[in-house]
């Protein structure tokens, strides 16, 4: 019998081989003219404030243990971004005071700068004895609508008790 750990570090090294020589295969989509490098779509930044709500839900499997948490996500963002988010979190509380982890993932609908559609935002949050370190990226071709080609890093900040989010997201354009 093989060992399943084993098993899929073997499938995902494939897949990668496999993703890398398709990459490869083809380094010009058939618009781009020969011999000119694509055109790189500009950073751009959007900035605002957000409400967020969370709400315990059940743990479905009793084996986790009472550590693991999982929470819904309600948002409304404001400013640049007009947005509801609906999502889900999962998180982690050592024995160690001030550290902790979680993961989210949530689906924002609204504008952005005037462009409508949705994409999805995902979440890795740690803190280390008090020390915070948050990833908040858009998730890869999930943009819809005028909102198709989204990439980005979000940035949250609280002070007062109150929530805020530097965006900063390139939209390529789409043929």
């Amino acid at each position: 019998m093989t060992n399943p750990s084993r098993t899929a570090i073997v499938l995902l090294a494939g897949l990668c081989l496999l993703a890398g020589s398709v990459a490869f295969s083809d380094p010009q989509p058939p618009s781009q003219t020969p011999g000119k490098p694509p055109e790189a779509p500009m950073t751009q930044h959007a900035s605002g404030t957000f409400e967020v709500k969370l709400t315990p839900q059940t743990q479905d499997d009793k084996s986790a243990g009472p550590a693991v948490g999982r929470m819904s996500l309600d948002k409304k963002f404001h400013g640049d971004l007009e947005a509801t988010s609906l999502g889900e979190m999962l998180a982690f509380s050592t024995s160690v005071q001030g550290s902790a982890g979680y993961v989210a993932m949530e689906k924002v609908t609204g504008t952005l700068k005037g462009k409508s559609g949705t994409f999805a935002l995902q979440h890795s949050g740690t803190m280390t004895r008090g020390e915070p370190q948050l990833s908040i990226t858009v998730v890869p071709d999930s943009g819809t609508g005028q909102l198709v080609g989204l990439a980005g890093r979000m940035t949250i900040q609280i002070a007062d008790g109150k929530h805020s989010y530097e965006f900063e997201y390139t939209l390529a354009e789409t043929p």
